[in-house]
């Protein structure tokens, strides 16, 4: 197993009620993954610390608060005091990280992709050392990031906000 990241579309209600339900982790857990639509629904499994190191330069240990690329990773506001990570973003968000997205040229981040560099920086999984992955490990990443992208355009194209749980 381990950390897999996951991305859900959230309703104004969904999110209203995230908002109001206190610090009762099970509660929280609970409550998203009964929101989640399957149809806005994204898993990028254990790729989310070298994608956010791809669209950033940064592990995700080094959020950017004012990065709509690390926001479409990480999210935006984080549910504190969880023993998994959540975060959900607003809608008056979703535009900017779509913006950002469409403009981000992964097949030109990629063409410098470094397994080196992904494990000096201590990215999550430890897969660095498989050299003879790393095109598979690439087309990956790839894949993950155009589905981010058509995930984030569903959540604008309907009005709703999104939450990341990486657990």
């Amino acid at each position: 197993m381990g950390l897999i990241a996951n991305y859900s579309y959230l309703s104004d209600e969904n999110l209203k009620e995230l908002k109001s339900l206190g610090s009762s982790e099970e509660d929280i857990i609970d409550s998203v993954e009964d929101w989640s639509e399957e149809d806005v629904l994204l898993d990028i499994d254990k790729m989310w610390d070298v994608l956010h190191f791809v669209l950033t330069g940064v592990s995700t240990d080094h959020r950017i608060n004012d990065n709509p690329l690390s926001q479409a990773v990480l999210g935006v506001t984080p549910i504190e005091d969880l023993s998994e990570y959540m975060a959900y973003t607003e809608h008056s968000k979703i535009a900017d990280i779509v913006t950002a997205l469409e403009q981000f040229d992964i097949e030109q981040a990629l063409e410098s992709f470094d397994m080196k560099a992904c494990k000096e920086a201590e990215l999550y999984p430890n897969i660095w050392d498989y050299d003879d992955e790393k095109d598979e490990i690439i087309e990956e990443i790839l894949d993950y990031f155009e589905h981010m992208k058509v995930f984030y355009k569903k959540v604008l194209d309907t009005k709703g906000h999104a939450v990341v749980t990486i657990c």
